[in-house]
């Protein structure tokens, strides 16, 4: 497991630079349009890695960026979102068919509109649940990133508040049996702290809301 040196370093560009490095090597190796999925508990820093990921793709073809906080159908939907990711994206992409999420609208309280995913393009998918036991066979690379529990809860809280407070400990219980279930670290292929001084990935909690990614399928809602 790779983590940023900080008797090295303390520059945030620099410890994006050496986590990425790993994703990068693996990504020379891969086909033309793979598939990344970057896993790990709320506040480890998946969007972060994701949008460097997309920053410094190496390739002239662009990724698709999906994000499952845009998926998961509130804050007990860990499990409806993997469903979906599964049978709506991953799925029909391993069969070279065009994948489908819907968006869900934490505003408003129910679904959104639609995104459609070409099977031609790279894919990256990051947030709790892209490491399930299901999706090894559906990827290619799939990372796992860790991060101390008092960073991360403290990131989480920043990012999202009260509203997620309220329902930590939930979040927490399904995140515990999704891991207990599916054991996503040893689904990865690439493992990374995001925070310093980790020697194995920690238990996790939360998540929340984020933005939405992807093209909209026009005339589905």
């Amino acid at each position: 497991m790779c983590s940023p040196d900080p008797a090295r370093s303390s520059d945030p560009v620099d410890d994006r630079r050496m986590l990425l490095a790993p994703v990068l090597r693996d990504l020379a190796r891969a086909g033309a349009a793979p598939v990344v999925l970057i896993d790990g508990p709320s506040g480890a820093g998946k969007s972060t890695l994701a949008d460097a990921l997309v920053a410094a793709w190496p390739r002239p073809v662009r990724p698709t960026l999906v994000r499952l906080d845009d998926i998961y159908p509130g804050w007990q939907g860990l499990d409806a979102a993997i469903a979906h990711l599964t049978g709506g994206v991953l799925i029909p992409r391993k069969l070279g068919r065009p994948g489908t999420w819907q968006r869900y609208d934490w505003d408003r309280g129910e679904p959104a509109e639609w995104h459609l995913v070409d099977p031609a393009r790279p894919l990256i998918v990051e947030g709790c649940g892209t490491l399930a036991a299901a999706h090894a066979p559906l990827s290619d690379i799939r990372v796992w990133l860790a991060a101390d529990d008092v960073v991360r809860k403290q990131r989480a809280l920043d990012r999202d508040g009260e509203t997620f407070r309220s329902h930590w400990d939930q979040w927490e219980a399904d995140w515990d049996a999704y891991r207990d279930r599916e054991q996503p670290e040893r689904q990865a292929t690439i493992r990374l702290a995001g925070t310093p001084g980790i020697r194995r990935p920690d238990t996790p909690p939360g998540i929340g809301p984020g933005a939405s990614a992807g093209s909209p399928i026009a005339g589905l809602s």
